[in-house]
């Protein structure tokens, strides 16, 4: 540690702040606790950050690199206290004991190692901001033994703490809370004293921006990837109803000795989520034959439903409510259209997982088109692809393929909707698998290849 000729350091971060920082430092300079230094670290400012810091008593580092932590750990560097202090250029202490009320509980326990304070909205912060601040900054000082929030908007650490356990300098953010869970674990304690107060105008999500939460969240989900205690709720696929639709219309054509839909029976059958598989069907040989490989009609559709211009939603949507009308309900769905054979083996539990994963209202397969495509518009089209440059380069148009799969929930169906607003897409590359067999030609192409699919 280096000689100490004052007691705090008071590490300041910037980048263009000239709104903020003269009213920072002044009241900063108001504290009644004097024996302290200011060093700013200011990234690459465009505007009058700096040359209106310079107005105090400041020491101005320059850093281009920037991350909290690299900002943080080079003005401790070039600091002398033996207690460091962290304040955003754009947070403005409350009073004038702000800085005695933020130091003052290394004092009384050796074994805190960090000191965090209460932040308070601006007057015209946004209502997010409001709620956010008022709910995360109460006014009950507190002890954390095992809580790792901390927040060095408004903070205090002790030096020779951060000579042992300097910040994080790889990550983009929460490098404070990342700090105090390593100290957490090495017995020390982190303390919230709300006496010491900051104003903070943008509060604490950063308008809930969304890189800031992506990258937050990876970095959170990283740090407690194998504490059980941070654990991310996820839905089991294997504790839910998830039930299979397929709608046949009128006789099946036969391939191979087999009706088409056969394969698409087995398909549900072989998922591991999949409970029930109900075909709606028009056509007691195709109940008769569904029930005989275990699958269950629970009644014949009526004629009216079997109409050519009568939509497949349609069907999902008067089967569901006829079914449910009954008692009979189930957390989720998956439509799946009997005339394509070739699905790739797994893939409607793939679907499942994505959709539970992602919190998604319903999942399809797509495949990929790099080719040269149009979109037509009355009498005119226009072309949407990705242009001629190399396939690498360009973005792939996705076509969703939903009658080999679709997974959605009960609602959606209900509202005469197979998807709804949030929709995952999975990937499919097996070449076969849009396939479908609905004319004869169809089903000598089946012939040709199923080998060739099954013993890959």
């Amino acid at each position: 540690m280096p000689d100490s000729t004052v007691s705090v350091s008071i590490i300041i971060r910037s980048r263009n702040e000239e709104r903020w920082i003269t009213h920072c430092l002044r009241a900063v300079s108001e504290q009644s606790y004097k024996d302290y230094e200011i060093i700013l670290v200011d990234n690459r400012s465009t505007d009058d950050t700096v040359r209106q810091a310079e107005q105090f008593p400041v020491k101005v580092i320059n850093i281009t690199d920037y991350t909290p932590g690299s900002a943080m750990n080079l003005g401790v560097r070039e600091s002398k206290g033996k207690y460091l202090v962290f304040l955003s250029a754009h947070c403005i202490p409350t009073g004038p004991d702000w800085l005695k009320s933020l130091i003052q509980g290394f004092e009384e326990d050796d074994k805190v190692a960090g000191i965090y304070g209460r932040q308070q909205p601006m007057a015209f912060s946004s209502p997010q901001d409001k709620r956010d601040l008022t709910i995360s900054f109460g006014l009950d000082r507190r002890v954390q033994r095992k809580d790792p929030f901390f927040h060095n908007a408004n903070s205090a650490v002790r030096r020779d703490v951060w000579e042992k356990y300097p910040f994080d300098e790889t990550v983009t953010n929460i490098e404070d809370r990342l700090w105090a869970e390593t100290v957490l674990a090495q017995g020390y304690y982190i303390l919230y004293e709300p006496e010491a107060s900051v104003y903070h105008h943008h509060g604490i999500h950063h308008g809930n921006r969304e890189d800031r939460l992506e990258t937050t969240v990876q970095v959170l989900e990283h740090m407690y990837a194998n504490d059980e205690k941070y654990e991310f709720g996820q839905l089991n696929p294997q504790k839910l109803k998830i039930a299979a639709f397929v709608p046949v219309r009128g006789e099946s054509p036969v391939v191979e000795g087999k009706p088409v839909f056969h394969h698409t029976l087995a398909a549900a059958k072989n998922s591991r989520f999949i409970k029930e598989v109900l075909v709606l069907t028009d056509n007691s040989e195709v109940a008769g034959y569904a029930e005989s490989q275990g699958a269950e009609v629970p009644f014949l559709r009526p004629p009216e439903y079997s109409a050519e211009d009568v939509d497949l939603n349609s069907v999902y949507a008067y089967c569901l409510k006829r079914l449910e009308s009954g008692g009979w309900f189930a957390d989720v769905i998956v439509c799946m259209e009997p005339t394509y054979p070739f699905r790739p083996e797994g893939l409607i539990d793939d679907l499942v997982v994505e959709m539970l994963r992602g919190g998604y209202d319903s999942v399809i397969p797509v495949r990929a088109e790099f080719n040269y495509c149009w979109l037509q518009d009355g009498e005119d089209h226009r072309r949407i692809d990705g242009g001629d440059s190399p396939r690498q380069f360009r973005d792939p148009i996705l076509v969703g393929l939903k009658g080999i799969g679709c997974v959605t929930l009960p609602g959606i169906l209900r509202q005469g909707r197979l998807i709804g607003d949030k929709v995952g897409l999975v990937r499919i590359h097996e070449p076969f698998a849009a396939m479908e067999v609905r004319s004869p030609q169809d089903h000598e192409v089946v012939k040709l290849i199923r080998d060739r699919f099954n013993n890959r």
